[in-house]
Parts: structure tokens; sequence; C-alpha cells
């Protein structure tokens, strides 16, 4: 089944060469990481060249403070046409935690940036309602980066 997926990742190459970083194939999954500063002419390419209309999900993750780009942008592509998925992926450095947004692609893109920018920080440069979507609006920090505390910070304290 992979096979089939590579054939978007040669044509991503073809149409961009430095949009793709690298690519990992495992589990019957295809992970492109793609170059920040590509991934809204990468999500359009693919989704007008090769009906990836859907974005099924878009989530950020916390690798670690001594990890090093700490963090990263997953965008999960479907496809309600040819039923393929494709996963994306967006390294960014702790000091410069920013990726534009992809809401002028998918309008879904929307909660799931929001979300994203509430529990790990990462900020979606062009967003039009870039503001907290789950936690209180006076919440203090981002409470799934890895060096948030487990208990959370005062007045959200348990203690």
């Amino acid at each position: 089944m992979t096979e089939r997926l590579h054939h978007y990742v040669e044509s991503l190459k073809e149409h961009d060469p430095e949009s793709v970083v690298s690519v990992t194939d495992a589990l019957g999954e295809v992970t492109i990481v793609v170059a920040r500063e590509k991934i809204v002419s990468a999500c359009e390419f693919l989704r007008e060249r090769h009906s990836f209309d859907m974005l099924a999900d878009l989530c950020g993750c916390d690798r670690g403070p001594e990890e090093d780009p700490r963090f990263e942008v997953n965008y999960h592509l479907f496809s309600t046409k040819h039923f393929r998925r494709l996963r994306l992926k967006v390294l960014l450095a702790e000091d410069d935690a920013s990726v534009e947004t992809v809401t002028g692609i998918w309008k879904t893109a929307d909660w799931h940036e929001r979300e994203t920018y509430d529990l790990v920080g990462i900020h979606f440069e062009g967003h039009a309602d870039l503001r907290r979507i789950l936690l209180p609006s006076d919440f203090d920090g981002h409470a799934l980066r890895k060096d948030f505390p487990l208990r959370g910070y005062e007045p959200y304290s348990m203690n």
C-alpha cells in the first residue's frame, strides 16, 4: 500500500524539491517532513493535484525540551476520492515555534490550530482568530508541553 503513497511523495518532490525534507515509511503509513516555509504550498498542491480534500486532523507535539527541534505539527490528510491517507509533518525550534496557517485550504484547520496553540503553544501565522479554545483565557502556560508541571501552576494547582 505504501508504494502508492510514495507516488504522492515523488510528485511533491517534482513540484517543489525544496519542500520535502525527509520521508518515513512505517507501519503502512507514509510521513513527509515538509520545510516549514513550504507547508502551505505543499498542502495546496496535494489538495489540488492529488485530491487530498480533507484535513482529518492537525495536532502539535512537544518532543521535549532536550530535543532540537522541540516541536512538531502533524497534518493528517485524507482523500475522499481515492481513500488514501498521508501525513505531513513540520518541525519547529523552541525559539521560533510558529508556522503559517492552513485555514485558507481547509476550514476545519481553524479549531485544530487553535487547540494546538492552546495546549502546545505553537503560533499559526495568519490565523484570523488564534485564541484559547479549551483552557480558560487566563490560563498560564500550555498544558501539553513536557515541562508543564503535572499539578499545574497556581491558581490551577490541585493542592
